[in-house]
């Protein structure tokens, strides 16, 4: 079996290996309130993040083999695919000291979301002190990773490190505007966690798993448009991401489905191939559950959705479980009269999209629900 060592510290040793291992992953030690607890759902009962109405750029890194560098990103430093025993899926290993970037940039509309999952490894046992940034600007041209120097693009944006804390600093053609910073956000080397940020117009939202860690209502200027986003290395840690998300528009959910009949969602995550409802689908699950306790008399269908990946037959099946779980979730956590609620599950026979790409195949894997 090949493997793939990384030694962050004397007592990080991790080993890494394929997918296709037997080797059963470990139990998940997300921090929420403390290392070692797994996150539920009410553990995000003040999470008020929801995803933006359609995926327009998605990377899980599963069409990337194990050893290569992603397609989709450019780099003047370093990075690879690995998969670790601790969490299951493909993770982008980033090394060296320099930026990584989406290959193309992105032009990205006044209101949009960006998520993903982190793991951040130290590089050096003693040194406590490690981090990593990200970044989002407007830039002259998206592919030149050097542009602006330690202030990257020309027309401005925001710097965000994580690690032992979170800062931030803004800027602007004239410099920078307003910094700040939470102690308290520590993430933990070989911890995984999940990083949220929402953009609506010149208000900038960011969570820390569950913790909304930065709201700031004026952090960028009115017309501001980003359009490249970049990790930044240092050599004091080696951050593993998967799951990258970004998500265009906020919806409209209530004139969604009491007035056109159907909302579609993609706010309400699961694990690959596993039907339980992920914690950080609190804020849509809460917005969704908000409508349907206001109408009381109306019945809503669920409607599970997968991609085309596997068998149809499980595929199916397991559409039809998540259908399940979102009712016994918006009845168990949120108070909705279950009466009001059936399901059902397509798996993989209604695409919107083919199923071709990374981002064809998040849009396919939704959950729909139905005004009868």
């Amino acid at each position: 079996m090949k493997s793939i060592k990384l030694l962050s510290a004397g007592i990080f040793c991790l080993l890494f290996v394929h997918l296709n291992a037997q080797n059963e992953p470990a139990k998940d030690t997300t921090a929420v309130q403390t290392a070692s607890e797994k996150p539920t759902l009410q553990s995000y009962s003040k999470y008020d993040f929801v995803p933006g109405e359609k995926v327009i750029f998605f990377d899980d890194f599963t069409e990337t083999a194990v050893g290569d560098f992603p397609p989709n990103w450019n780099t003047n430093a370093s990075g690879e695919i690995v998969t670790t025993n601790l969490y299951p899926g493909n993770w982008f290993k980033m090394t060296g000291e320099g930026s990584i970037v989406i290959d193309e940039g992105i032009k990205l509309p006044e209101n949009y979301t960006i998520e993903y999952e982190v793991i951040a490894f130290q590089k050096e046992e003693d040194n406590n002190n490690f981090e990593f940034g990200f970044y989002l600007y407007s830039a002259d041209d998206p592919k030149d990773l050097n542009e602006g120097g330690a202030v990257p693009g020309n027309k401005g944006g925001i710097k965000m490190n994580f690690g032992y804390r979170a800062t931030y600093s803004a800027y602007d053609e004239t410099g920078y505007t307003i910094s700040g910073e939470k102690d308290d956000a520590v993430m933990e080397s070989g911890k995984k966690y999940r990083l949220s940020f929402w953009v609506q117009k010149t208000r900038l939202r960011v969570y820390f798993n569950q913790v909304k860690i930065f709201d700031l209502p004026k952090v960028f200027k009115a017309g501001f448009q980003c359009n490249q986003m970049r990790f930044e290395l240092w050599e004091s840690a080696t951050p593993l991401i998967t799951n990258f998300r970004i998500a265009a528009g906020m919806p409209d959910m209530r004139n969604k489905l009491m007035t056109d009949g159907k909302l579609v969602t993609y706010g309400i995550y699961f694990d690959v191939n596993k039907d339980v409802v992920k914690p950080e689908s609190y804020g849509t699950l809460k917005e969704i559950a908000k409508i349907l306790n206001e109408v009381p008399d109306v019945k809503v269908k669920i409607v599970g959705h997968t991609d085309a990946d596997g068998q149809d037959a499980a595929n199916l099946d397991l559409s039809k479980r998540r259908a399940a779980s979102v009712k016994a979730e918006l009845a168990r956590t949120f108070g909705v009269n279950a009466d009001r609620l059936i399901t059902d599950g397509m798996g993989e026979s209604q695409p919107v999209a083919p199923n071709d790409t990374p981002v064809n195949k998040a849009l396919n894997r939704r959950v729909e629900f139905i005004k009868m």
